[in-house]
């Protein structure tokens, strides 16, 4: 402990990884192990696919990359301390470590929320003005959104690592999952924690909070234009080009709500159902985003298959 006066601060925390069933950790590390594998895999295939496959680049194509990028960052936060517990025990990280490991799983979750906004928004140009949508969405037009996406989730998130550093903390020091969390740190603190929470609670409204609204109105939209199209076979096909996105919006989004809902609301939640949510919050959704868009994509499927077959040749 740093001591300095009345401020007290942990030169380390501790994680922690399923309450309850620490003995089983071997077996439990082996379905993390696979998603972790999947995941890894899964998204590297989906940029070498896109990457090598002509017609594969424009806009809709782009934001998959984006998104697989995203899960790939996700991955190699949270990969090294989860089986570092689950393998070797390895529960101790350092304070700074820690605040590292924060920042970058929320940069990474808010990036993902606004790729999949951009997603809803290339999906509703598509539908809606497909004559217009090669001019709208242009090369330059997707890398500039990319950009300020990034630049969006590093601004916004900057002050947290600063907010929690300047708190006295109690001398307990485990931490409820196998990663750092905003919420979860901010609990430990002594101190009052009232700024951290006005200003966690602005951030995620104003942010993930806004996109989500927007992929909702942007599927208003959609489903508007949709049921205006001549035939049912052409709303069928219009429709079935958003199966991909819609699914990979209720993976991302739902457990993310509920996560946020058990840190700030539910205080008489097991333990084991936080651990369970936070765990399906950070490794689902970038382990089944390639399985998704592998299966409803047939220009994936199609170029997948072409690949397999050059290495079989």
């Amino acid at each position: 402990w740093e001591f300095n006066g009345s401020f007290y601060q942990p030169s380390a925390f501790l994680m922690m990884g399923i309450p309850g069933l620490e003995a089983l950790h071997h077996w439990i590390s082996i379905p993390f192990c696979a998603l972790y594998l999947i995941a890894l895999l899964g998204n590297c295939m989906i940029l070498f696919i896109i990457k090598t496959t002509q017609s594969l680049h424009e806009p809709m194509y782009y934001f998959l990359s984006m998104l697989a990028v995203t899960d790939l960052g996700l991955v190699l936060c949270t990969l090294p301390t989860t089986l570092g517990i689950f393998w070797f025990n390895m529960r101790r990280i350092g304070f700074d470590a820690c605040l590292t490991q924060m920042y970058f799983i929320h940069i990474l979750s808010f990036i993902e929320s606004s790729v999949l906004l951009a997603m809803a928004f290339d999906r509703f140009i598509a539908i809606s003005h497909p004559l217009r949508h090669p001019s709208i969405l242009t090369k330059t037009t997707v890398m500039k959104i990319g950009l300020v996406i990034i630049l969006r989730g590093m601004v916004s998130l900057l002050p947290i690592p600063f907010l929690l550093k300047r708190l006295t903390y109690c001398r307990k020091t485990e931490l409820s999952h196998s990663f750092c969390f905003h919420p979860d740190i901010m609990n430990l603190a002594c101190a009052d924690i009232k700024v951290n929470v006005f200003y966690g609670m602005i951030i995620l409204l104003s942010t993930v909070g806004m996109d989500f609204i927007f992929i909702v109105l942007s599927y208003i939209l959609i489903i508007k234009t949709v049921i205006g199209l001549a035939t049912k076979e052409e709303c069928l096909k219009a429709l079935n080009t958003c199966v991909s996105h819609i699914c990979a919006v209720l993976v991302f989004f739902v457990p993310m709500i509920g996560l946020s809902m058990i840190h700030r609301f539910g205080k008489n939640v097991p333990p084991l159902v936080n651990t369970l949510v936070a765990y399906t919050y950070l490794i689902i959704p970038p382990a089944l985003n390639p399985i998704i868009y592998s299966i409803k994509s047939s220009h994936i499927r199609e170029a997948l298959l072409r690949a397999l077959r050059r290495k079989t040749e």
